[in-house]
C-alpha cells in the first residue's frame, strides 16, 4: 500500500488509500456521488434522490440511495474486507472512480466501486453539515 501525504490528490489512477480514509472524506461528498456498486448492482443518482452512509457495529458500512423517505437501494460494505481504495481511469472526462479492492493470496477484485463528480483531495476539510459542489 502506498503512503499519502496529506496533500495528495487521487484522480486517474494516481495513487492509493486506506478504507478509514477514504470513508470518511465520503461521508462529507454525498452530493458528489454519480452512482456507486458492486459487481453485480449498481445505484445511479438522479434529482429526486440523496445518498445517506450508516455504521452497523464495527464491521458493517452502509450506503443507501434514499428518494423522500424511501429505500431505494442500498450496498452493504464489509470494511474488513477491503485492502485498499485505488482512484482509476473513469471513461467519462468529469467522472472519478474509487474502486474498493479485496485481495487474497491468490485474487484481487475491484468488490464494490463509487463514483463521483470529483476526485480526491485530502485536503479538504470537511465542513459541518453536507458539502455541495
Amino acid at each position: 500500500m502506498v503512503a499519502m501525504p496529506s496533500h495528495q490528490h487521487i484522480e486517474h489512477g494516481a495513487a492509493t488509500l486506506s478504507f478509514p480514509a477514504f470513508w470518511t472524506w465520503l461521508q462529507a461528498h454525498p452530493n458528489c456521488i454519480l452512482r456507486a456498486g458492486t459487481p453485480e448492482v449498481v445505484l445511479y443518482d438522479d434529482d429526486d434522490l440523496h445518498w445517506h452512509f450508516a455504521v452497523e457495529g464495527d464491521d458493517t458500512r452502509v450506503v443507501q440511495l434514499i428518494r423522500g423517505k424511501t429505500l431505494v437501494g442500498e450496498i452493504v460494505v464489509a470494511p474488513g474486507d477491503i485492502t485498499y481504495v485505488q482512484g482509476v481511469a473513469s471513461e467519462a472526462e468529469d467522472e472519478y472512480m474509487f474502486e474498493l479492492i479485496s485481495e487474497t493470496e491468490s485474487d484481487r477484485v475491484a468488490a464494490y466501486h463509487v463514483v463521483l463528480s470529483h476526485g480526491y483531495d485530502a485536503e479538504a476539510t470537511p465542513t459541518p453539515g453536507r458539502a455541495v459542489h
